[in-house]
């Protein structure tokens, strides 16, 4: 089953089942984001919009983009503000459904589907204005060395779906790369007990001023 297939598929379930990782993104996002506000922004991976209902107030106008329509259904019949378009999209193709530059681009539990990160860092970079951030949040590389991926109980057993592991170092490689500077890099954990293995990783980053040689 591919990542749009099994998104669909998990659409009908999503925002009522337990997920762990689901939850302390979005608590992470919240606490990494803050006080700060935006003219334009990007989500990528919006799903059924758990964090796009909190982030709407932070931007004046944004662009809720996800791979699954299905997702992007639940996410329309619970936001219907005129200044968030939804758009059902491959971010592994070109990225044209963003027609000016943004100053804000958010990855909530996406780019672990992800296995060229480059790709996408470039991309990010050609969208955002100097000066704009960027919002990581994924889960842990210590869980995915543990095995932990993403997956949903159906009547016909638990679907896996496919995930690439990605270090630490691989993100702030790609970062440096397309002229991003690292300004937070943080790690949650479950009930906050740091005895434990951390669930989810958040990296915010900020576009450089001076041009990319990339």
């Amino acid at each position: 089953m591919n990542i749009q297939q099994a998104y669909n598929q998990w659409s009908t379930q999503y925002d009522i089942n337990d997920n762990k990782t689901r939850d302390l993104e979005g608590i992470a996002f919240k606490a990494i984001m803050g006080d700060l506000t935006f003219e334009c922004g990007l989500e990528i991976g919006c799903g059924t919009g758990k964090n796009t209902l909190w982030l709407q107030s932070k931007v004046q106008s944004l662009i809720a983009v996800d791979f699954s329509d299905k997702m992007l259904e639940k996410a329309k019949q619970k936001i219907t503000s005129g200044h968030v378009q939804f758009v059902q999209a491959d971010i592994k193709e070109d990225w044209n459904f963003v027609t000016q530059s943004v100053d804000l681009v958010t990855f909530s539990l996406v780019l672990e589907h992800i296995e060229d990160l480059d790709m996408i860092f470039q991309k990010t970079a050609k969208v955002l204005q100097p000066g704009g951030y960027v919002y990581i949040g994924e889960l842990h590389p210590f869980k995915q060395y543990s095995g932990s991926k993403a997956r949903f109980e159906t009547k016909n057993g638990t679907q896996i779906l496919t995930c690439f592991d990605h270090h630490i170092s691989d993100f702030i490689t790609s970062a440096f790369k397309y002229n991003f500077e690292l300004i937070a890099l943080n790690e949650f954990f479950d009930n906050n007990d740091k005895t434990t293995l951390p669930r989810i990783l958040t990296l915010l980053l900020k576009k450089e001023n001076h041009t990319t040689k990339n």
